[in-house]
């Protein structure tokens, strides 16, 4: 299967879009994107999005591949229109993540990275969702869904089969297929970054808690303080 005509013009004209934010000559930084924005079409990196890639930077297509098979982000089969990521790494795991992605994956009769035989949802384990202060968290098409529950985790995933729509504890108000965030990541706005909180009270205790004390960071190091260990240094002969 390869692209339609219009369909591969398109891509083409979003590919040079992305490649024009880079300098002169560095047309390979813009692969990353450029491997979302194939995704955005047909919901992973096939064999066709890997071909455009290779052709419009001027690649091989093992040089995208390798690229590509490194980063989970990018899926090499066809992904579920929700990608229901739960964090299973320490903190998240402890307070329940574990049992949520067992009972899930029980529910929905699919392990880590498959999809439900409908097509709505693909279940993956996450490391970390870099949201520890909101543990155990739910990730769908990389939005949040925080302080979950195996009993909010199995509503959520029956809305989302159901089409009921749902909302992200932080995020746009209402939550997006895969595509269409993955068009998101690629760099082409949704019109959508100031809905909802992006922060909640727990991300930002640290620094209530400092200013309460008058704590302050620590100061830069004088450079001349470095200058005087070096000569120091060298005087002892050391390296």
């Amino acid at each position: 299967m390869t692209y339609a005509p219009e369909t591969k013009a398109r891509l083409e004209a979003d590919a040079r879009e992305i490649i024009a934010r880079y300098p002169e000559g560095h047309a390979r930084s813009a692969l990353l994107p450029m491997l979302h924005l194939v995704q955005s079409e047909e919901g992973y990196v096939s064999p066709d999005g890997i071909a455009l890639c290779a052709d419009v930077l001027g690649m091989s297509q093992p040089q995208i591949s390798a690229v590509a098979t490194f980063y989970t982000q990018y899926k090499r089969h066809p992904n579920g229109e929700y990608n229901v990521g739960v964090c299973t790494n320490a903190l998240c795991g402890v307070l329940g993540g574990e049992q949520i992605f067992d009972e899930l994956s029980q529910t929905l009769a699919v392990g880590h990275d498959e999809t439900t035989a409908d097509g709505k949802i693909t279940l993956e384990r996450i490391e970390c969702n870099a949201a520890c202060d909101f543990a155990p968290v739910i990730m769908v098409n990389w939005e949040f869904f925080d302080n979950q529950t195996p009993e909010s985790a199995q509503a959520l995933v029956s809305d989302l089969q159901d089409g009921t729509p749902v909302h992200p504890t932080r995020g746009p108000n209402v939550m997006r297929t895969f595509k269409e965030n993955e068009r998101t990541l690629a760099g082409f706005r949704d019109g959508l970054a100031n809905q909802g909180p992006s922060g909640g009270k727990p991300t930002f205790q640290g620094l209530d808690v400092a200013a309460a004390n008058d704590w302050q960071e620590p100061q830069p190091v004088d450079p001349s303080d470095y200058v005087w260990l070096a000569d120091t240094a060298e005087a002892k002969g050391d390296k």
